[in-house]
Order: C-alpha cells, then structure tokens, then sequence
C-alpha cells in the first residue's frame, strides 16, 4: 500500500521484528510496516552482523499509518501492551541489545508524546519494574533482507511463530479487538 499525503511513520523496536510487525499489519490505520534496522553505528547491516550484538542496532519496525485514523499516541500504546518494557536488550527467549525496547522519534512531537506516556505508565505501576525503553532520535533506518518482511504470515508453521508470535497475536487481538482492521 502507497502511503497517503497525510501519513506519519513511527518507528519501533520491541524484540523481534517478525512479532512486532505480524501485530502492527493488523492495526486500523496502519498502512505499511517494514522491518529493519536502527540505532547502531555499523552503515548498511545486513541480519548476520545486527544478530552479533556489535552493531548497536536494534531489529525495528517502521510503521506507516494515517494520523486522522489512529494517532501515535495509539500507536505507542498497543506497542507498549505487546511486549515487556521492563526488561533491558531482551524479550522473552531473544537477548541481546539488538532485542531492546526502544522508541526511535521522527520529530520533537513523537518525543513529547513518547516522554509523557512513558512517565504516565510508570506512574500507574502497571508493571513490577520501571520502563527501560530507550527514546531516541531516529538517525538512518535499514530496511531488512527481503525474507524478514511478512515472516509471520509466509510461515506460521514455522516454531519460533508457533510458539511466540501466535500467542502474541492472540493477546493483542483479544485486547484490542476494536483497534482491528477489518478485512
């Protein structure tokens, strides 16, 4: 899908990319989620290099989506409710600082938003530990090999989808059933 005059990209890390993206592809509003790379210091990483850790980068999504149909704000609140905020450069079986949680911000808007919905949820003590999730500003994004993208949806079959990324979706589905596009 082309993206409109009016859309806006966040970009996100939330462990892996195949998780994140399989549950943003289903979010209203959404237009396009790619998988890549962001926050390191290595120029054009390739998968091999980003799975050592010495890249700096971490596996992130950007997402592309229409402001008048989901705001960022939104946006930050699904991502936050489908992974652990709490734990540093790890997500369930995924460790390593390619796996941190981190918001990549496109501009100061996304950092304010960003900013106050972090201290908010800390506030509410929503979770046993604070959020560690890095905020950042966005400098280059790597789009990832071509077998990443759409990974969930070319291979449920696979383990790694069977047993982390469906109970993911099913989570996200049953709490945000009204954020739901409707296919």
């Amino acid at each position: 899908m082309t993206p409109g005059a009016a859309s806006e990209v966040a970009t996100l890390a939330g462990g892996c990319f195949w998780c994140i993206e399989a549950i943003f592809r289903e979010v209203e509003g959404v237009e396009n989620v790619v998988s890549g790379y962001t926050g390191g210091t290595t120029i054009s990483p390739n998968y091999q290099d980003v799975c050592t850790g010495s890249t700096g980068h971490a596996e992130a999504v950007q997402i592309t989506f229409n402001p008048t149909r989901i705001s960022y704000r939104e946006i930050l609140e699904i991502f936050f409710s489908v992974h652990d905020p709490t734990t540093l450069n790890r997500q369930g079986p995924d460790k390593g600082t390619q796996y941190r949680s981190a918001i990549f911000y496109h501009n100061e808007q996304q950092k304010t938003i960003a900013k106050e919905l972090i201290e908010e949820l800390n506030g509410a003590h929503l979770w046993k530990e604070p959020i560690v999730t890095q905020l950042a500003p966005l400098d280059k994004f790597y789009r990832a090999e071509d077998y990443h993208h759409e990974y969930f949806l070319r291979h449920p079959e696979q383990a790694y989808c069977q047993t982390v990324i469906s109970p993911k979706l099913d989570k996200f589905r049953k709490r945000w059933t009204k954020r739901l596009k409707r296919w």
